[in-house]
């Protein structure tokens, strides 16, 4: 898994991100979903490593990055303060200027990424996802029924009870789906109480702190300078939930590019070769 990339784990001012990079060429970061580690991108990071420096960290909360600590705003798991780790880590490795692309929960970060720090972001990739305040304002009978878990994670401890109850039931996943070494990262993952605790954070800082954040880009009508490509799985609830996904973005963005791939929601591990062609085809045209 990752042959030739280097595994390390970094201490930075306000956290400590396990990370793996490798590659050559100009910097891409790879950030991950719920629950899953940086070892999701383990068959496409090599693809793109052919061309790029690639680095994949764990987020802050996932993973065996660190856990951060618990206040009422849920501040320390807010996309902001992740996005913030991402350039300390980047800066840390010796790239100021630098493309991310996010899956998942990490599109959230990547997102907030590029509206807080439009100098060191080149080019934004958003795979399966919306604005957190463009779902929540949507948010209907079939969001709530489709992905009600945002607000059972919501809750407080309940969610962590439940998940730990029985992990590999409540998650699923499988080595012959993500490959058994990155199988076992993610199992050990969603078995510690500790980073249970620390995913789920990321999801009632979703419904607080990153939605005010978002709100307060759209009142100033700041928008992503940089190039962005959005990508969503056409086997999951993307265009069931709001039809012409990049309609929601438009208002968002200034250069936006974007399609469906017929593949389920773990776009890095159901279609590796196709995502990796896209964002190396985005990469070497904006």
């Amino acid at each position: 898994m990752f042959d030739d990339f280097l595994l390390e784990t970094v201490r930075l001012p306000d956290a400590t991100l396990r990370d793996r990079h490798g590659g050559q060429g100009t910097p891409v970061l790879l950030l991950h979903g719920h629950p899953r580690t940086h070892a999701t991108w383990n068959l496409v990071a090599p693809l793109l490593a052919r061309h790029h420096t690639v680095i994949c960290p764990d987020l802050r909360g996932f993973g065996k990055s660190s856990i951060p600590a618990d206040t009422p705003d849920h501040a320390g798991s807010s996309k902001r303060a992740k996005a913030n780790d991402c350039v300390a880590l980047m800066r840390y490795l010796g790239h100021e200027r630098f493309a991310v692309i996010g899956h998942d929960r990490g599109s959230y970060t990547a997102f907030r990424l590029a509206m807080d720090h439009p100098d060191n972001v080149t080019q934004l990739g958003i795979l399966d996802a919306v604005p957190i305040v463009e779902a929540l304002d949507r948010c209907d009978s079939t969001f709530a029924n489709r992905w009600w878990h945002w607000f059972f994670f919501g809750q407080p401890e309940k969610p962590e009870r439940a998940i730990l109850a029985d992990p590999d039931a409540w998650y699923g996943g499988s080595p012959a789906l993500m490959g058994e070494e990155a199988y076992l990262d993610y199992r050990t993952a969603i078995h510690d109480p500790a980073t249970v605790h620390g995913m789920v954070e990321d999801y009632r800082a979703g419904l607080g702190i990153d939605r005010r954040h978002d709100e307060e880009d759209r009142r100033a009508g700041r928008r992503v300078s940089c190039p962005t490509l959005i990508l969503w799985s056409l086997r999951d609830d993307l265009e069931l939930l709001y039809g012409d996904v990049l309609s929601v973005w438009e208002p968002w963005t200034t250069k936006l590019w974007g399609r469906g791939l017929d593949c389920g929601h773990h776009m890095p591990e159901e279609a590796p070769l196709e995502l990796a062609n896209e964002i190396l085809a985005f990469l070497s045209e904006c």
